[in-house]
């Protein structure tokens, strides 16, 4: 078995409001950075998973985003996985 660290960033899709960006840009606006626009929040995860391939883990990243950390039906997310060093022993 391999480790990986795993990178999850969820975001709303662009076509639903995200009302707490546009309270964070005014709120930027309004302490004299008026260059800052369409600024959008979202969430970020980093954790370990355990796989015996960089496919397999990101199947199982992926199905944890669809079924917990994000909702698809109003959220993307975006994954990145690197190989951490030491190989972990199967238990």
């Amino acid at each position: 078995m391999q480790q990986f660290a795993a990178s999850v960033i969820v975001t709303l899709r662009q076509n639903i409001a995200d009302v707490q960006g546009k309270t964070i840009e005014d709120g930027l606006h309004s302490l004299g950075f008026a260059q800052i626009r369409n600024v959008r929040v979202g969430k970020f995860f980093h954790f370990s998973v355990q796989a015996a391939s960089e496919e397999e883990a990101r199947q199982i990243v992926e199905q944890a985003c669809v079924k917990l950390l994000a909702n698809p039906v109003i959220e993307d997310f975006s994954i990145s996985l690197t190989p951490e060093e030491a190989e972990v022993s199967e238990q």
